[in-house]
């Protein structure tokens, strides 16, 4: 059951971040960056030091931001 709500964390962090910074994605591309964005997350979280627990929302909220920040890169580095 983890495995199937990690994957759904994160297409709804990728959706969401694809709506914040105005960009296009569709199932795939969603998925990837949500995925990646929960990993930049957590990581992020974890050098701050910041005590995340296991809850649904708290993992979305890390998982976006992580998105979010990931996709602002990318966009950047590809420009």
């Amino acid at each position: 059951m983890g495995f199937i709500l990690w994957i759904v964390i994160g297409l709804i962090a990728g959706a969401v971040a694809h709506r914040v910074l105005d960009s296009r994605g569709g199932f795939l591309g969603s998925l990837i960056v949500g995925l990646v964005g929960a990993l930049v997350g957590g990581y992020l979280a974890d050098i701050l030091r910041l005590h995340v627990t296991g809850g649904f929302i708290d993992q979305l909220l890390v998982s976006t931001l992580g998105a979010i920040l990931f996709l602002f890169i990318w966009r950047k580095i590809r420009s």
